[in-house]
């Protein structure tokens, strides 16, 4: 998979927990990914198609860590996910690809955004509706962890 597709989400993240939610994450080592079992409680997806690109994105929180990031964002803290989590963490994808967009837009990598979609439980699965490697980015945090998923046809 290219750095030059994955490198604008991976700012993308850091730049938008750090600015919107106080929140500091650890990069760990990016992988390959070959099953779709996520790696945290709740994730947000969001598909992206352009002439030359399709690709998916996943955010997937670990329960502690999408609590903290709600109280620090919204100052509430709640019990565990519920609705508003759901909301929160489908607004923290869309964001976070929007980023990522317009920094590919301007090397020439032009796509649309579909709307997030949130799925959470544990054990849930992340299926990327595109005929691609996927890589996963794992992050830190004292309160949990978070895994970006991305998957591209290029």
């Amino acid at each position: 998979m290219n750095a030059e597709f994955i490198n604008p989400f991976i700012s993308a993240l850091i730049n938008v927990m750090s600015t919107m939610a106080q929140t500091q994450l650890t990069p760990g080592k990016p992988k390959k990914k070959d099953d779709d079992k996520a790696g945290g409680d709740i994730s947000g997806m969001i598909g992206m198609v352009g002439e030359n690109i399709q690709g998916s994105l996943s955010i997937s929180f670990e329960e502690g860590l999408v609590v903290e990031i709600m109280e620090k964002m919204l100052g509430e803290k709640p019990d565990g996910i519920n609705a508003d989590v759901k909301d929160m963490v489908g607004e923290i994808t869309n964001m976070i690809c929007g980023v990522a967009k317009n920094e590919l837009s301007q090397k020439g990598y032009e796509f649309g955004m579909a709307t997030p979609m949130v799925v959470s439980g544990k054990n849930h699965t992340v299926n990327h509706q595109v005929d691609g490697k996927k890589m996963v980015m794992p992050f830190s945090h004292k309160s949990g962890n978070l895994y970006l998923e991305m998957c591209f046809n290029k």
